[in-house]
């Protein structure tokens, strides 16, 4: 084999010369490596002391994270069906290695005479924060267990990495499998232009005549919206529903209840109740019972503002179309022509305004404005994509800041939806500061033969804030890594995501880059005026939805699932208190629900709800001061930003803003609440 390039120095990730065959090697080599730091730990014969037992744990193994970075990122943004059965080797391997350190007694024991001597160190608020966050990483992880349990615990780990894993790579096949060819062009009626020259490219790929449509989001979402004939909107959606699920070689019913209850085993084994109670421990809503109270009282707060809008849908769709019941596949259709019919405002209309490169270069002007960053785009980085952009990211002193990857369209290989990731932390060690590398995924409609990637307001938004996520990777600046960046409570994590996304809607930031991509006109102030009107429509119902989620979550995670058998009971005991539309049979949400059985967001979804009321108290002292206002801006990046997970997110919070939040402030955006 050539040489490895995971297995030489290196510093943005040699993806240009990486192979799938390097990966395993060199996992297993710095598996190798970190072992001989921790060894070098537990065999100091010196007193343990913060400095040679809880610093000198956090800086190691930075080398296996980078790779194993780079592997997981390329499994979810570039994957293959060698990567996949690479990533079924590669995580039990992992797994067992991080129990290793857990479990490791001596290691364990110099972790806790440390933090037994706390109150006599003289720390600062971050290395308090680290001291108390590696004590209860192994605490918390069965450190105090007897031999027989811990090897429970090591079993369960392994067996649940993989189950994760297989979870993924069946949505994805699932997502793949299925195509709508359509030939007669007549049946489109109503699809966009654009949407339709997307999918004749699709279909000529294939060598086919007329169109194809996919169940990624660029292809299904306009089809779902526009597409007047209803019977293919009804196929289009039961395909998407059905995803994992009644399907014998993909389906992941089984897969979910073994998820859950192995989830539920680990924490009992850990002595926690539920997995919920286990995983809310370390967020800021603490317990089960407060994230659901939580979600409740919105819930109570929203339910009859939903309702009216859906009989307000309803008799809308029965006036227009004749139609008696609203079914699921109905709504984005009629929820956008009724929105056309009250605002005169439509989607499409706006999409000229929002070329993906001018959006792009806006949300770049803004993070200047606010944090004085520079974005300049460069071709001598290593990508895993020819289609990846890359951009040196410096501050006013010309001082790097990060290096940051874009990854803007669906392909094969790909997963849906939008996240930003890491590929190196930001920390500081001795004279070394460390700047981080960051990237952010998305799939976006890509250019046609005649026009540039054109983006759906809704897909602005969401640039935005996956940016935002990217902003809190690049601003970082903390002493250690596992503080650093995104590493923070996972009901805070959304905060800078989420509040970035106001500026899409003031008329301020738009004027910088809502500009027709054929004739430079920039966005006329009366669908400035339509976009703030209409982002208020149907929230009531938007917000059933999301909380539809996040109960459905804890449904799973905070309750004993040892007699859960029927995914499709679950799912009723939930939806039927926040679903007004009819129950469609075929379908279940939980066997694509890749945030919690696949992501990190097991017994957490309520966190976008519960960012979104922090992220709606804070943009409001943006609108107070002014949403450029310099001071306002340097607050946030000094206390929120920069600090990543160095102190606890109240904290941060209340000395950003002065104040707890206040949830009324999310409910009175949302229209919800005069």
């Amino acid at each position: 084999m050539t040489q490895n390039p995971l297995l030489q120095p290196f510093d943005t990730a040699p993806f240009a010369s990486l192979k799938t065959e390097h990966f395993l090697p060199a996992v297993k080599q710095e598996i190798a490596n970190t072992r001989q730091e921790i060894d070098a730990i537990v065999e100091n014969p010196a007193e343990p002391t913060f400095e040679n037992t809880i610093e000198a744990l956090d800086y190691s193994g930075k080398q296996l994270d980078r790779v194993t970075g780079i592997f997981f990122n390329l499994n979810s943004a570039e994957t293959s069906p060698e990567i996949q059965k690479l990533a079924q080797e590669i995580s039990p391997l992992l797994t067992d290695f991080s129990n290793d350190i857990t479990l490791n007694q001596a290691l364990f024991e110099r972790v806790k005479k440390v933090f037994e001597q706390r109150e006599k160190l003289k720390l600062t608020a971050e290395q308090k924060t680290l001291l108390d966050k590696k004590y209860k990483s192994f605490a918390r992880n069965g450190a105090n267990l007897p031999e027989e349990k811990k090897e429970m615990l090591r079993q369960l780990d392994t067996e649940l990495s993989k189950l994760s894993l297989q979870f993924g790579e069946n949505v994805l096949a699932e997502t793949q499998a299925y195509q709508l060819h359509i030939t007669d062009a007549s049946k489109l009626k109503g699809l966009p232009e654009s949407a339709l020259e997307t999918a004749q490219q699709l279909a000529e790929k294939q060598n086919l005549k007329g169109f194809i449509f996919t169940l990624d989001f660029p292809s299904y979402q306009p089809f779902m919206t526009y597409v007047e004939n209803r019977d293919l909107r009804k196929e289009l959606f039961l395909a998407y529903a059905t995803r994992a699920y009644q399907k014998a070689q993909n389906d992941n019913q089984k897969i979910v209840l073994q998820i859950v209850k192995k989830r539920h085993q680990r924490a009992q084994l850990l002595g926690y109740k539920t997995h919920a109670h286990y995983v809310l421990e370390e967020r800021m809503a603490q317990s089960p019972e407060k994230a659901k109270d939580f979600l409740e009282e919105l819930l109570k707060k929203s339910v009859q503002k939903a309702k009216d809008e859906f009989d307000q849908l309803e008799t809308f769709a029965k006036k227009l179309d004749n139609i008696n019941r609203l079914e699921k596949w109905d709504g984005a259709f009629y929820t956008e022509k009724l929105k056309q019919k009250l605002y005169d405002f439509d989607d499409e209309v706006l999409k000229p305004y929002f070329d993906l490169n001018n959006v792009l270069q806006g949300v770049f002007t803004i993070a200047n404005r606010l944090y004085q960053l520079h974005f300049e785009e460069v071709f001598d980085i290593d990508k895993y994509h020819e289609e990846v952009k890359t951009y040196r990211v410096t501050d006013d002193k010309a001082n790097l800041i990060a290096i940051f990857y874009a990854d803007f369209h669906p392909r094969p290989g790909k997963r849906n939806g939008a996240w930003m990731t890491s590929y190196k932390p930001q920390f500081r060690e001795g004279n070394t500061v460390e700047r981080p590398h960051i990237s952010i995924v998305c799939n976006f409609s890509r250019p046609t033969k005649t026009k540039p990637s054109l983006l759906t307001f809704n897909e602005v938004t969401t640039l935005f804030h996956e940016f935002g996520h990217a902003l809190h990777g690049m601003l970082a600046d903390t002493v250690y890594p596992s503080l650093s960046g995104t590493h923070v409570y996972w009901d805070f994590v959304e905060l800078p995501s989420q509040v970035l996304e106001n500026w899409c809607y003031e008329k301020e930031a738009l004027e910088l880059f809502a500009k027709h991509y054929q004739t430079g006109e920039i966005l006329p102030e009366t669908y400035i005026e339509k976009i703030k009107k209409a982002a208020t429509f149907m929230q009531g119902l938007q917000t059933l939805r999301q909380l539809s989620f996040g109960l459905l979550d804890l449904k799973w995670h905070a309750e004993n699932p040892e007699n859960f058998s029927d995914l499709k009971a679950i799912e009723k005991s939930i939806f039927s208190a926040t679903d007004l539309y009819p129950e469609v049979g075929e379908s279940c949400m939980s066997t694509a629900f890749s945030h919690i059985f696949q992501g990190g967001y097991s017994a957490g979804y309520y966190s976008y709800k519960w960012a979104e009321v922090l992220d709606a108290d804070a943009f409001e002292l943006f609108k107070e001061k002014g949403v450029f206002d310099a001071e306002t801006a340097k607050s946030f990046k000094e206390n929120i930003l920069s600090k990543g997970g160095s102190e606890h997110p109240m904290v941060l919070y209340k000395r950003f803003r002065g104040s707890e939040p206040n949830p009324d402030a999310l409910l009175k955006r949302a229209g919800i609440l005069n």
